[in-house]
């Protein structure tokens, strides 16, 4: 429906601001602290959190019309191919810090939860707090009871599960906890709609915003692309004035 792609497509250009900003910073045209600056890092968990929204409530979509496994699965390996090409890139522009776990390779984990746990319907609520809820609780564990066992949960080989007691040197980490929790509330969110008020989601976009549906129906592919272009121009700016 053209209410959720628009509300995708928000995402995007939202998250094109936030990413050509950094690429400022990191061609040193505009230093900013995207580590622990509270107005950048707030920023990037609003934007995934919008992103992985989207995400519950097109899958709640998915399953009200029946949506069968083939199409979900060439949906599903787009999006692994995507993350996988994302790791590629990320280690040529970022060998010692790359994305091996970043939204997409979240993503792929986490929609094929979702799609097991459709039928769940008003349990995908306190499911979702949990998932939100188990990072804190793991972190506490991890720095005490289970102390033992926090080397390990914060290795490569774990960590994407989101029980950590020390976040990973990566340029992009979504691990499946908490961030599932999000997309099941989005999920829960978008099934209730549809029982509740299926208007609200088939709500036509005002004409002058037809573009944003449209963004948002291609939004993987715009987000492969839109990163490449930016510093590309960047470096193309950077050569021609000398810096």
């Amino acid at each position: 429906m053209d209410a959720v792609d628009a509300l995708r497509g928000v995402a995007m250009l939202w998250m094109t601001v936030f990413h050509f900003c950094f690429d400022l910073s990191h061609f040193g045209y505009w230093p900013q602290n995207f580590l622990s600056d509270p107005f950048w890092t707030l920023q990037r968990v609003m934007i995934v959190s919008l992103f992985l929204t989207c995400a519950g409530l097109g899958q709640a979509l998915a399953s009200a019309q029946g949506l069968g496994w083939q199409r979900f699965r060439r949906r599903w390996l787009q999006v692994v191919l995507a993350a996988l090409l994302v790791t590629g890139g990320s280690m040529l522009m970022f060998p010692r810090s790359f994305i091996y776990f970043g939204v997409l390779h979240g993503m792929a984990v986490m929609l094929l939860i979702a799609r097991f746990s459709a039928p769940a319907g008003r349990w995908l609520w306190p499911l979702g707090l949990v998932a939100l809820l188990l990072p804190t609780a793991g972190a506490w564990a991890l720095g005490g009871p289970l102390q033992g066992w926090a080397e390990l949960f914060d290795s490569r080989a774990l960590n994407w599960l989101g029980l950590i007691t020390r976040k990973p040197f990566t340029e992009d980490y979504v691990p499946v906890l908490p961030w599932l929790g999000v997309m099941w509330c989005g999920m829960a969110a978008g099934q209730w709609l549809l029982g509740r008020s299926p208007a609200w989601l088939a709500r036509p976009v005002p004409a002058a915003l037809r573009w944003l549906p449209a963004l948002g129906r291609h939004s993987l592919s715009y987000y492969l692309l839109h990163q490449p272009v930016m510093i590309g121009a960047l470096m193309a700016f950077g050569a021609l004035t000398g810096r």
